[in-house]
């Protein structure tokens, strides 16, 4: 398995578990998705690079931690309102270290960031 190819299924493994968290409203959306959601550019033939990529490619990055061979997992997200950012990013952290667990090398680290309340 190449190193992009195990990053997009770490990205996807990623995605699904923060979405399933509680308090998660949606993954940050990306200058390419905001721009794909206007008017022209949602015209773009299939076949496009770029296109058909995961949705939420741009809210979690995945990156190997130099010299470890471990990875730095990048998570922004919008939580609803009425739910404590702290308790929201802690369930984060924790939902995508048990979706890794078997699945990445060791060792893991977690960033969540919120970017926003809807």
């Amino acid at each position: 398995m190449t190193e992009q190819h195990a990053s997009g299924e770490l990205t996807d493994t990623v995605a699904r578990a923060v979405l399933d968290t509680a308090g998660v409203a949606f993954l940050r959306p990306g200058l390419a998705q905001l721009l794909r959601a206007s008017g022209p550019l949602s015209r773009v033939r299939a076949g496009s690079p770029g296109v058909g990529r995961s949705s939420h490619s741009s809210g979690v990055r995945v990156r190997r931690l130099g010299g470890t061979g471990g990875w730095h997992i990048e998570v922004h997200v919008v939580l609803h309102r009425g739910h404590r950012a702290v308790d929201v990013t802690r369930s984060v952290r924790a939902a995508v270290t048990e979706a890794l667990r078997g699945g990445a090398d060791a060792p893991l680290r977690v960033s969540v960031t919120v970017t926003g309340l809807v």
